[in-house]
């Protein structure tokens, strides 16, 4: 259990790591530090998607649907983790637009807030996911399989709390207020790790579509926001580098340890 709740932690360490940065730094990340982070967490987490989560769905539905059928579930959830996240994507530009619009900086950092913890909620679902699988003893699903799940968000979350932090910071507000605003974000995500973990029991018979579905989410975030994110500006090589570190990383981790 100790292992289940550090794991179930780490997406709101990442978050809290990153938004430590505005009580300490002077300026924002510069853009080839944010290259960098940003593609390495979008290696971590194409690996982690692959080897900890649309692997272990595929061994698990073997047994079930035979021949070469078995990977409907796989990308049935995948599809569908996409298409929610895109959903999502879609309320938080409301959000955005909305931002825009508003005149007081009140209501912008608000509804930024909301924006983002709304991103957050299905990085915690996929936590739980994985260790409510690992919990009922799943074959396909290892502890370091779990972790490896926790851990690529984690490292994604570090850059988005800064990035969430340090504006609302240079908005006028104190460094300590931005700080706990940034980790407001976050505390979703063991919160929702702990909801899909008490409610496992209902959702072990449709697990391969649930690890799929956090899969295609996570694979959206990288898509979407990380690799843009590591290509912008003339430092898009070094994104390049870190995205490449990041995914040999933790392959090499997975299937050492898993």
């Amino acid at each position: 259990m100790i292992f289940v709740v550090l794991g179930i932690l780490l997406p709101f360490i990442g978050t809290t790591m990153g938004a430590c940065c505005v009580l300490f730094m002077k300026r924002e990340l510069g853009e080839r530090m944010r290259n960098a982070l940003s593609g390495f967490a979008g290696g971590v987490m194409v690996a982690a998607s692959v080897w900890s989560l649309l692997i272990p769905a595929m061994n698990m539905t073997a047994e079930e649907i035979s021949g070469k059928l078995s990977f409907l579930p796989s990308a049935t959830g995948f599809l569908i983790g996409v298409i929610f996240l895109m959903l999502l994507d879609n309320v938080a530009a409301c959000l955005h637009v909305n931002i825009e619009k508003n005149e007081t900086t009140s209501d912008k950092s608000t509804m930024l807030l909301l924006a983002v913890t709304l991103h957050n909620i299905p990085e915690g679902m996929a936590v739980g996911i994985v260790f409510a699988g690992m919990l009922a003893d799943h074959a396909a699903i290892s502890l370091m399989g779990a972790f490896s799940v926790a851990i690529s968000i984690a490292i994604q979350n570090i850059p988005e709390g800064a990035i969430i932090s340090m504006p609302i910071c240079a908005a006028g507000y104190g460094r300590k207020r931005a700080f706990i605003y940034g980790i407001l974000t976050g505390i979703v995500e063991p919160l929702g790790a702990l909801l899909t973990i008490v409610l496992s029991e209902c959702l072990i018979p449709i697990m391969p579509y649930l690890l799929s579905f956090a899969a295609g989410a996570m694979m959206y975030v990288v898509v979407e926001e990380l690799i843009p994110e590591s290509a912008r500006g003339k430092y898009s090589n070094t994104g390049t580098f870190g995205f490449a570190v990041g995914f040999v990383l933790m392959m090499a981790l997975d299937v050492a340890l898993g």
